[in-house]
């Protein structure tokens, strides 16, 4: 893959930032207690992330990032597995 990865800064995880939020394909993480919590893929970036304001588990996220991209489902796949390699193996929390 010959793309890097650029992502946004860091966001806070509210509706006002996650309406600003691109609706274009791309890779997003929530974030909260220096913990990755979820990495995601989407067609939509700001429909997913909205979404994820209410869903159980990454409601308790306090930024979040993104990535725009169209390959959006072989980059997600290439964060796994780079947040695997430096967490023994382990998934994020909310995956």
């Amino acid at each position: 893959m010959s793309e890097d990865i650029k992502w946004s800064d860091w966001l806070d995880f509210n509706q006002a930032e996650a309406e600003k939020t691109p609706a274009s394909p791309g890779v997003y993480m929530m974030h909260a207690a220096m913990k990755i919590l979820h990495v995601g893929s989407t067609d939509n970036l700001r429909k997913s992330i909205t979404e994820s304001l209410s869903a159980s588990c990454v409601c308790d996220a306090k930024r979040f990032r993104y990535f725009a991209t169209q390959s959006h489902s072989e980059f997600k796949e290439r964060v796994l597995e780079e947040y695997k390699k430096k967490h023994d193996g382990k998934m994020p929390l909310c995956m």
